[in-house]
């Protein structure tokens, strides 16, 4: 069946990417910060009382601030959409651990683009599209990464962290931590054009944000509520309203970063969220939170700024996406791109510079599993087939379908040719090997066998334990792209009674096993900095590598297992991860 929404979305071409007509006029800088759970209500532009965003509020003073701003129910999908700017739907996402949240090798990244248009690109913070090389960040036109691939991370005071696909210990608070290795990227190419790319982890679970922050709500019962008090836990409201002024400090921080270095009136800067808020907390009187296809769960905040470009406090009503982002950049930076797929998004640089408005109807629609909502400038659809027109009943409480069967009838087709074209089959993807010199598999991405579970329902940032006899494997599906020696190493914890158990790593035909000598106990931690209870994420622990010996691998698919040989104590080992490394 042929491809109908980038018709219906590019509404007969609007906006196409256009080439730079005035070689001497400087290619602007762009720097993208994207925050991770935080709501459209999670800032005071948007009038909550609750909590002060002095910084991002003037950056949407000095710039444009959307009020229909679109993006998926959970992380990865957003991501996916704005890095291509096609519905993650096509993209090979399906979810958000377990390798759902890669994505396709054959989508081109907006990192690409810029890259290939002779731009210094960097990454700092949560990638969550692709660990293993090619999906890593690296690998899809950073050159530069900092922070971590997974959904979430279990602890946010100086985490082991991946640098450019190294494990490195992080410095202090991880926004903070992330912000630093930003401005200093900036810092290092403020003579050349660059893409700097900001995805923060907060105000996502655990809740852990500094004193400093915290103190001022620590007791705080806030005068805006959410939609149904009843629901609302004020503990994480307290934690996420702290990390979300945290956010704001850093924010401003790469602001005055930009004044500083005299790149503020030529970098473009973007400021949106991926989801709706992880909690029920004040949120305009919007339905719905993260994880929901309504109007909370998927509208969030986006400004953008450019000086002299953008007019100052620009307010624009048409709505707009995560897919838009990609064509929009590319057009202010006059890179002419050959889409080597259509695209979903297109280029708001008229609507952002002119205040001009497409001629077309656009679609933003939302997807989970075979739920879809669809929004156009008037009405949504929710995923029960409800009509609400938002120009009149943001919260979603009046019905309209009866008053107009046409535009529930409209929609409802809309709703169907996107599953018929969208929604993905089951994910068989293995997990790749060999595509660069070192590759991880974490405990996130295995499965556990014979009474061996993963530390926490989550698996995100999980490891296995309770390998307590022979009959426990851990596995991974795996595909080795270069035949050549890999070193295996495993990631382990073992206490001093299970000493002298003997691990076997099994891959394509090929064993290699050794012994345990060395005890390693760590305590867990992380939980104890929470501010709110983590639930079903896991706590962390400090993993020690140990060697298994080589693999001598052909090419191939095939899985990856780690068995106990010899168990003389009470059990065997926890595992974090494999780490297949060429030799």
């Amino acid at each position: 069946m042929p491809h109908v929404f980038p018709l219906l979305l590019l509404a007969i071409g609007l906006f196409l990417p256009t080439a730079v007509h005035a070689a001497e006029t400087p290619k602007p800088n762009v720097v993208m910060i994207l925050s991770d759970d935080q709501g459209w209500g999670d800032l005071s532009v948007h009038g909550n009382k609750n909590l002060a965003t002095p910084n991002i509020d003037q950056l949407a003073k000095e710039g444009a601030l959307f009020e229909n701003f679109y993006v998926c129910h959970l992380c990865a999908p957003t991501r996916a959409e704005m890095l291509t700017g096609r519905f993650f739907g096509r993209t090979g996402v399906r979810g958000v651990s377990t390798g759902q949240e890669r994505l396709n090798l054959d989508e081109k990244t907006i990192a690409q683009y810029f890259k290939e248009a002779g731009y210094a690109t960097g990454a700092f913070g949560k990638w969550h599209n692709g660990m293993q090389f090619p999906y890593h960040p690296n690998a899809r036109g950073f050159d530069e990464y900092y922070g971590f691939c997974s959904g979430h991370w279990g602890h946010y005071f100086s985490p082991e962290l991946d640098h450019n696909n190294q494990l490195v210990r992080g410095d202090g608070y991880i926004t903070d931590d992330f912000t630093n290795r930003a401005m200093q990227f900036i810092e290092d190419n403020q003579d050349k054009p660059f893409f700097c790319y900001v995805p923060y982890c907060t105000p996502h679970s655990p809740m852990q944000v500094p004193g400093q922050y915290f103190d001022k709500f620590a007791e705080m019962d806030p005068e805006m509520k959410n939609r149904d008090p009843q629901k609302e836990q004020l503990g994480m409201t307290r934690a996420a309203l702290a990390m979300c002024e945290n956010i704001d400090w850093n924010v401003g921080r790469i602001l005055k970063k930009l004044d500083q270095l005299d790149l503020a009136d030529n970098t473009i800067v973007i400021y949106f969220a991926d989801n709706g808020p992880n909690s029920f907390r004040w949120n305009g009187d919007m339905k719905g939170r993260k994880g929901s296809l309504d109007e909370g769960g998927t509208r969030v905040p986006c400004i953008v700024r450019w000086p002299g470009h953008i007019p100052a406090d620009r307010k624009i009503d048409s709505i707009a996406g995560a897919v838009d982002l990609l064509p929009t950049l590319l057009d202010f930076a006059g890179i002419s791109a050959k889409y080597p797929k259509p695209i979903d998004g297109i280029s708001l640089k008229g609507m952002l510079t002119s205040g001009d408005v497409p001629t077309g109807e656009r679609y933003m629609i939302a997807s989970r599993g075979n739920q879809v909502s669809v929004r156009n400038q008037t009405y949504r659809l929710d995923s029960k087939g409800q009509l609400f027109d938002i120009t009149k009943d943001r919260g979603q409480r009046n019905n309209v379908a009866k008053e107009h069967p046409q535009v529930q009838a409209k929609l409802q087709e809309v709703a169907k040719q996107y599953r018929s074209e969208m929604l993905p089959n089951q994910d068989k993807r293995p997990f790749t090997v060999g595509y660069t010199q070192n590759t991880p598999l974490p405990a996130r991405d295995g499965n556990g066998h014979g009474g061996i579970e993963r530390s926490a329902r989550a698996p995100n940032c999980s490891y296995f334990t309770n390998w307590k006899s022979k009959d426990g494997t851990v596995t991974w599906d795996v595909e080795v792209g270069e035949a050549g020696e890999y070193e295996a190493i495993v990631y382990y914890t073992c206490p001093p009674e299970n000493v002298g158990v003997e691990i076997q790593a099994q891959l394509l035909g090929q064993k290699t096993a050794a012994t345990i000598k060395e005890a390693h106990n760590p305590e867990s931690y992380g939980p104890e900095r929470d501010r709110f209870d983590r639930g079903s994420e896991s706590p962390v622990k400090d993993f020690k590598p140990f060697s298994l010996g080589t693999l001598t691998l052909p090419k191939g698919r095939d899985t990856l297992t780690l068995s106990a040989l010899k168990i003389p104590g009470e059990g065997a080992i926890e595992v974090r991860y494999v780490w297949l490394n060429k030799k």
